[in-house]
């Protein structure tokens, strides 16, 4: 007799993925890669790289699974790992950058071609999102983070404060603060 691993709660998901049931934490991963996904392209602002990250994110926290915390949200502690996986990132990209006194290492994934829409209309769509979020990743990371937490992935405020370690009331300036820089940030391209 097989599980239905969908009807699983995320504690014992985790439960049976701590002792050994690979499944279990399959299905942790397909509850979850869409949303962390555009968490890291939020924050890295290229698909290609986010990919690499959300690997990593994913590796990460199979490794520290037995310190999950069945009391708290699988969404927010996952976006707690790749929240600081995007910081590393950004920290050895500085130090690449530096080194290398070039431009930024990374390119761009392609599209997929959409057959629901035109052709222009897509191509459209996506140079609009690919530049609202090279403006996101573009934003000092205090408020970036916070931005795509509560707007992008609909943490609650009181989730977002707990990912980021700070007061409620931070996040709420920290997301004002985002909006208008980044509505400046587009207007200006």
């Amino acid at each position: 007799m097989s599980l239905d691993w969908t009807a699983l709660s995320e504690g014992e998901l985790a439960t049976l993925s701590i002792a050994g049931r690979e499944a279990a934490f399959t299905e942790i991963m397909r509850r979850h890669r869409a949303s962390i996904f555009r968490v890291v392209r939020a924050c890295v602002g290229e698909a290609d790289e986010a990919l690499d990250l959300l690997q990593e994110t994913f590796v990460a926290a199979y490794q520290a699974m037995p310190r999950y915390d069945g009391d708290r949200s699988m969404r927010a502690w996952l976006a707690t790992i790749a929240i600081n996986k995007c910081r590393d990132w950004g920290r050895k990209r500085t130090v690449r950058r530096f080194l290398a006194f070039a431009v930024p290492i990374g390119t761009e994934a392609h599209a997929v071609a959409d057959d629901s829409q035109a052709i222009d209309e897509a191509t459209s769509d996506r140079q609009e999102l690919d530049r609202v979020m090279r403006a996101i990743s573009r934003l000092p990371h205090k408020l970036k983070e916070a931005l795509v937490l509560r707007t992008i992935e609909g943490l609650s405020q009181a989730e977002t404060a707990a990912v980021l370690s700070i007061s409620e009331k931070a996040v709420e300036t920290r997301l004002y603060r985002a909006r208008a820089k980044l509505l400046e940030e587009l207007g200006r391209v």
